[in-house]
């Protein structure tokens, strides 16, 4: 029976189609989805699915569709705001078969808040940015001199460098607190902030010192495995640009404190500044993020090592190793979205019967040949 993998909220994550291609070896195939046909990483996966967008209720329902129809083995997501989501319905995948790398909806909700991640790390040992839930709260820091400019004020459930603001007086603190609140409602957030917005804005100091990734790596059982390390050269997007691996105590004692405390499955993207030689970590994503091409040009083999626990195999140890002083640098390049690959699908989700757009129904469109 085929190993057929699936790569959700896709987007631009080209590489990911092929790395987990090529460590399949034939043995299965890579499908894409996304809520947009037009998705780069769905032009060249071997089928390619558009879906509901992640906070339409048909979503999950899909995706079980999905999965069942075309014997997905491994299910993975690729967006920060669809994991809780999928985290609440990891028992509806399993009990056909599918096995998503998502972490428990506890580890997911911790990462997602800035403020539960502060506590994950005081458990854990480890310290991270000074934070405020408040403008009252972050100018009583600043006068007692617990904190001073520039500061950061971003949304406290955030993603994808989304709404952040730097600050460097108090007539601009005021001004970018102010913008990222009527600026919440009107973005992809607005869904996660929308549980509490009095409180969902955040003011953090603004860490110094050397800035860092981390793929912080447990297995499908949430046993801490590895650390994966390197010092970020340039940034673009808010996304790793340029980086180059290292081999660093601090660093690997820093993932190892997290990936055993938090307990999550599969990679944990961390940003971290290192300064007088401590790690002070700023955020963590229960994700494939996008510094993990860094990892992987440098010897990683995680949807190696992740096929291989799914089947309850022991992976083989070189994957699991980076070699360090391996600098790499991301670049453009364009993909054909005007149609879809020739053994490619699309599920759209369909009204049921009497317009009931709730329904659990969805439809496989015939492909679309692409030249």
């Amino acid at each position: 029976m085929p190993t057929n993998v699936l790569l959700t909220s896709a987007g631009r994550r080209n590489y990911l189609v092929e790395y987990f291609r090529t460590a399949l070896g034939g043995r299965g195939e890579v499908y894409a989805a996304d809520a947009t046909a037009e998705a780069p990483a769905l032009q060249e996966s071997d089928r390619a699915f558009v879906v509901p967008p992640v906070f339409d209720e048909r979503y999950i329902d899909c995706l079980i569709e999905l999965c069942r129809t075309h014997g997905v083995r491994l299910l993975i997501s690729l967006n920060d705001l669809e994991l809780p989501i999928l985290a609440a319905q990891r028992e509806r995948f399993g009990a056909i078969g599918t096995i998503p790398v998502v972490s428990s909806p506890d580890v997911i909700d911790a990462c997602l808040d800035k403020l539960s991640t502060l506590d994950v790390l005081r458990r854990s040992g480890l310290e991270g940015p000074k934070s405020y839930v408040s403008l009252e709260g972050a100018r009583d820091a600043l006068g007692r001199r617990e904190v001073t400019f520039p500061l950061v004020v971003k949304p406290r459930w955030g993603t994808a460098s989304i709404a952040i603001e730097y600050p460097e007086d108090d007539e601009e603190l005021e001004l970018a607190y102010r913008s990222v609140q009527r600026r919440l409602p009107k973005t992809i957030l607005a869904n996660v902030s929308g549980a509490n917005p009095a409180g969902a804005v955040l003011v953090q100091e603004r860490l110094q010192g050397q800035e860092c990734g981390l793929d912080v790596i447990n297995d499908l059982n949430g046993r801490y495995v590895t650390t994966f390390a390197r010092v970020k050269l340039a940034m673009r997007a808010g996304e790793t640009d340029r980086a180059v691996t290292v081999k660093s105590g601090e660093l690997e004692r820093l993932g190892r404190a997290l990936g055993t405390q938090l307990g999550h499955v599969g990679n944990l993207d961390c940003d971290v500044f290192l300064r007088d030689g401590r790690g002070y970590v700023l955020e963590i994503n229960p994700r494939f993020g996008g510094g993990y091409p860094f990892s992987h040009s440098a010897g990683a083999n995680l949807p190696a090592a992740l096929l291989a626990w799914a089947d309850g195999e022991m992976p083989d140890s070189s994957w699991l190793q980076i070699e360090p002083d391996v600098a790499a640098a991301k670049c453009d390049r364009l993909v054909i979205v005007a149609k879809h690959r020739k053994s490619g699908s699309l599920l759209q989700a369909v009204p049921g019967p009497g317009g009931n757009e709730g329904a659990r129904v969805c439809r496989l469109l015939q492909p679309v040949v692409r030249p």
